[in-house]
């Protein structure tokens, strides 16, 4: 990885157990820390880490280094990392579908697309009502194998995530039919939306508002019980200075969000209960904009924070689908 940026000597990991960059807001995030796991950094040097997806049967990690336009690898057997994919048309978000594959948002492409398992790519989605897409962000795949995902116009504002173009479209999340591969809008009501998560019985999902005024907010809604629509919107968390970005769901209903950017303080990542009560934060030197669980339980938390990935082994399982 390159080594224009020096972060490998501007932090170093916490020799003390329990890691003090854990922290407890709320007695119920006890349960989830392990008292001796700590925040370990796999990887630096990148512009702007993105979209981690953990890949088990490989024991490896990708992420998006958007601005550099390639797709990274962290191998969990030797530690080292290399360029998966470049260019990557300037990928952001991804997620893995329920038969083991890649999918992930493209910038550069205004796209969603299906990595196969012979390496070819197949389009998802590109276009709506014969208007291409903005800059698809995130992306999840509910249980039925349908594809839902974000698409603000943050990657086609400018020349350094994508390129430069004029949105053709309002600031949707859509979502894919698995059997006929049309797209849907499910809502069209969120000032710039981004991350998304489903809750563990998916009848709730959670869009990030990364555009609210006067603050971001992570709300809710209701998924209907034909599964492929949403009702009964509301303000989960109201983010307040912070800056919430990608996040995940564990198996207990917790959110596990990326955090940071407009106080330093605030940098790394905030967990919230169900009821959005904030329980715990995992302070980093970076802020972080997206994360997946994964590892041999699925309970190892990887963090994409601005230069760098870190890890951190926690007491809980993500959800499928993230």
């Amino acid at each position: 990885m390159t080594d224009k940026f020096d972060f490998e000597n501007s932090w170093q990991p916490s020799q003390r157990y329990p890691d003090p960059s854990v922290v407890t807001l709320d007695p119920r995030f006890n349960k989830y820390r392990l008292p001796l796991a700590g925040v370990e950094r796999l990887a630096t040097g990148c512009r702007w880490c993105e979209g981690p997806v953990w890949f088990g049967d490989g024991r490896y990690l990708l992420w998006s280094d958007i601005p550099n336009n390639r797709i990274m690898r962290w191998d969990e057997v030797t530690g080292q990392s290399s360029a998966f994919r470049q260019p990557s048309n300037f990928a952001n978000g991804q997620t893995r579908d329920r038969q083991g594959r890649l999918i992930t948002c493209e910038h550069g492409g205004r796209r969603v697309t299906r990595t196969e398992y012979d390496g070819s790519i197949t389009v998802l989605a590109e276009s709506f009502d014969g208007k291409r897409l903005n800059s698809p962000n995130d992306v999840i795949v509910k249980s039925d194998g349908s594809v839902w995902f974000t698409d603000p116009p943050f990657g086609i504002s400018g020349n350094y995530e994508g390129h430069r173009a004029e949105p053709e479209l309002g600031q949707n999340v859509y979502r894919l039919d698995p059997d006929t591969g049309k797209l849907k809008v499910v809502a069209d009501d969120i000032l710039g939306p981004n991350g998304l998560a489903f809750s563990p019985d998916e009848t709730v999902i959670y869009i990030v508002e990364s555009r609210g005024e006067p603050s971001r907010k992570i709300l809710a809604y209701d998924v209907n019980t034909d599964g492929a629509s949403v009702q009964n919107k509301r303000v989960l968390i109201d983010a307040g200075s912070g800056t919430p970005d990608g996040f995940r769901v564990d198996v207990d209903g917790n959110l596990w969000c990326g955090w940071g950017m407009g106080d330093a303080e605030l940098d790394g990542v905030m967990v919230f209960a169900p009821d959005g009560t904030p329980i715990g934060r995992i302070a980093l030197p970076e802020r972080c904009a997206n994360l997946c669980f994964g590892g041999r339980a699925n309970s190892r938390l990887f963090m994409a924070a601005s230069h760098s990935v870190y890890a951190l082994y926690v007491n809980v399982a993500g959800t499928a689908g993230g």
